[in-house]
């Protein structure tokens, strides 16, 4: 591929030379003294990497960074400061997403390898993605079908995998994963259900309240699941979303016993999705709830059946979800 493109930022002349004397030979360097120049540039241009002063006049590093990571999200970003405080070094990885700090002074050397290994890992998730996309591509036509059957086995799934695929998106992105974790998280979403084929109509369609076997029988949709999709190599880590999603955040769910960080996060944000949706959904055996007594019912269970951190951005996403889905959903 063509060089890596770099910004670097630093309102000192004689830092901002340095930086471009070690990097030039071996990147493509654009150079601002400005951080808001720098935020005009990123709007214009793109950068696989942005390294940045920390102490600056118009705004420092961490502020600089996190306006960036808005523009660019993409973009590895790299902190250059005189200063060990923690608080500082917190903000920047937590606000303004940076990789790495690089600490002053440094030497050449030092600053190349740091550099170095943050455009590897910039290629590494920019491979992840293509990988995933790809997938998506070459997998298109199967995965309608298999969500084409489901739907068409039981009238409450209509277009419940594409809702609960909608919704764990809009958490995932909210969330800032990666594009590779979005991308298998929409996978899953998709198939989550799968093993439902594997239930008896009897049990789908049962009115009255399920026996205990009968709900031994519900529960062993996972396991279907896995079955059927197992021997898809690329889907590996899908099936790995999959085969938790009915896990409890306190342990106490199905069918693994796992708990709290054990379970994928695509996991827990597909569990949240996938009861929000269930809630709202008209079924024979019971009338569907309004979105906010749905999202109330999910609260009630914070930290016991859900992840909280996942219910927290799942509430903050809600009503734009709720307007955006509806125009979705039509276009399916």
């Amino acid at each position: 591929m063509d060089k890596y493109k770099i910004l670097i930022v630093d309102d000192e002349p004689d830092n901002l030379a340095l930086l471009y004397r070690t990097l030039r030979g071996k990147y493509d360097i654009v150079k601002s003294t400005s951080p808001v120049a720098a935020l005009d540039i990123l709007k214009k241009e793109s950068f696989n990497c942005i390294l940045s002063d920390h102490k600056m006049p118009e705004m420092d590093g961490v502020e600089f960074l996190k306006r960036s990571y808005e523009i660019a999200p993409s973009c590895m970003r790299l902190l250059v400061t005189a200063y060990s405080d923690a608080g500082i070094l917190i903000d920047a990885i937590n606000y303004a997403k940076i990789y790495r700090y690089i600490k002053k002074p440094y030497s050449p050397d030092e600053l190349m390898l740091i550099v170095e290994n943050a455009l590897e890992y910039w290629q590494l998730k920019n491979d992840n993605s293509a990988l995933v996309k790809d997938l998506k591509e070459l997998l298109a036509g199967t995965i309608t079908a298999i969500v084409e059957a489901l739907d068409s086995k039981d009238t409450y799934t209509l277009g419940r995998s594409r809702r609960v695929t909608y919704y764990s998106l809009k958490i995932a992105r909210a969330l800032h994963l990666s594009e590779a974790s979005i991308g298998k998280i929409e996978l899953a979403g998709l198939l989550h259900d799968i093993g439902m084929i594997g239930v008896s109509d009897d049990i789908l369609s049962k009115i009255e309240t399920l026996s205990p076997d009968e709900y031994t029988e519900i529960q062993k949709h996972v396991a279907h699941s896995v079955k059927i999709l197992d021997d898809i190599k690329q889907l590996k880590d899908v099936v790995e979303i999959i085969k938790y999603h009915h896990e409890f955040y306190d342990g106490n769910g199905y069918p693994y016993g796992k708990k709290g960080e054990e379970i994928p996060i695509g996991s827990r944000i597909i569990a949240v999705a996938d009861a929000f949706d269930s809630m709202i959904t008209s079924k024979i055996y019971r009338k569907q709830i309004t979105p906010m007594e749905a999202l109330n019912e999910i609260k009630k269970h914070s930290g016991s059946q859900f992840d909280p951190i996942i219910i927290e951005v799942f509430e903050q996403v809600l009503p734009e979800t709720l307007v955006d889905i509806q125009k979705e959903m039509e276009k399916l």
